[in-house]
């Protein structure tokens, strides 16, 4: 999930978030016309749930993985990569991409490394997962589908490895959404300790860090046990069903999952070092640099992660055209529990 720093004044945010309901976005969408000068289209109106399944899965060879991926729209439209978080999968834009695909866009979900059908290509590559590893993963995808270009929209880890491809290649980004602002982790941040009701939130990210933890990840049944339960909590409204968590629990059966999500988390707090190969890479995003393609960034009301303020506390990250939303009655899960909301925000970025 998100950085902990980024939320460190977050204690007793609850009911105290700045929200707007989903009908305010269309004061919203109005700006993002006036600044581009072409009209955002609306998105129509769709409930969570209304679609369960991806009609098209495909696997491509990229960088040191074969990614699993969804595609939707047709094949020369405008893309969109959505990117998913932990502990989630594709499925978090199951009724994002239909809605995006019928207004022309071509849209890609790939299960992050770890995560779904997304294999390494070799037993020998470390099944590290620093966030500049994850941004170059979806670099090499790009470029195995000759993507020169694209809107890219996520939440939780999704959002940080698209601002950190925002931040590092802008020259790949025509424009991004990013749930949470800007979640390019400080390590450095992160050795400091926060208020005792923003490591609360963290509670697994200290259990990963012991081996007792370990193991919890490392078995099948016990790891799916914690992320339906982690679910619950980062997503208080969300009323999902058995069959819902079900569908994405199978991507976390992968045999890399608990390697890939144990390193994370413990890379984030420097328990463990990085891969040297990603070293240069690291220290540019330990400037925290600033991200200048148009953006939208959006928060959900009732996610504990949400820093209070309605973005304040990460505005001054975003210096090109820029709109920010807060959705009211939505938890972690943004995308799923309020697709219109999500797939309005790529159109209006796109429109910024």
């Amino acid at each position: 999930m998100m950085n902990r720093r980024s939320f460190s004044k977050a204690v007793g945010l609850g009911a105290g978030a700045a929200a707007v309901s989903l009908s305010g976005l269309q004061a919203n969408a109005s700006a993002a016309q006036q600044r581009s000068g072409a009209p955002a289209p609306t998105v129509p109106t769709v409930t969570s749930g209304a679609h369960t399944e991806f009609a098209t899965l495909k696997q491509v060879r990229a960088g040191v993985l074969d990614i699993g991926y969804a595609e939707a729209g047709p094949a020369h439209g405008p893309v969109v990569v959505l990117l998913h978080g932990w502990p989630y999968d594709i499925h978090s834009f199951v009724d994002v991409a239909p809605l995006l695909a019928d207004l022309g866009y071509r849209v890609l979900v790939p299960y992050l490394r770890g995560h779904g059908s997304t294999g390494f290509l070799s037993r020998r590559t470390p099944r590290t997962a620093e966030q500049s590893a994850i941004a170059l993963d979806i670099i090499a995808f790009m470029d195995a589908l000759k993507i020169d270009k694209a809107v890219l929209a996520g939440f939780d880890w999704g959002s940080r490895t698209a601002d950190i491809i925002a931040a590092l290649w802008p020259e790949r980004v025509k424009s991004l959404v990013s749930t949470g602002g800007y979640l390019i982790t400080n390590r450095k941040a992160q050795l400091e300790p926060g208020p005792a009701a923003v490591e609360h939130n963290w509670w697994y990210q200290w259990y990963f860090a012991t081996d007792r933890g370990a193991k919890a990840m490392e078995h099948v049944e016990e790891r799916i046990a914690l992320c339906r339960y982690t679910w619950t909590l980062v997503s208080p409204n969300w009323n999902f069903s058995d069959a819902t968590f079900a569908r994405t629990a199978e991507a976390f059966k992968n045999p890399d999952y608990a390697a890939v999500v144990l390193y994370n988390y413990r890379w984030r707090i420097s328990l463990i070092e990085g891969d040297r190969r990603y070293d240069r890479y690291e220290r540019r995003l330990a400037a925290q640099p600033p991200i200048g393609v148009p953006t939208v960034t959006l928060d959900a009301a009732l996610d504990p992660f949400t820093a209070p303020g309605d973005g304040v506390s990460y505005r001054s990250h975003f210096t090109g055209p820029y709109l920010h939303r807060t959705i009211a009655d939505i938890g972690h899960n943004l995308p799923q529990e309020a697709p219109t909301a999500f797939a309005q925000a790529v159109v209006d970025a796109d429109h910024l």
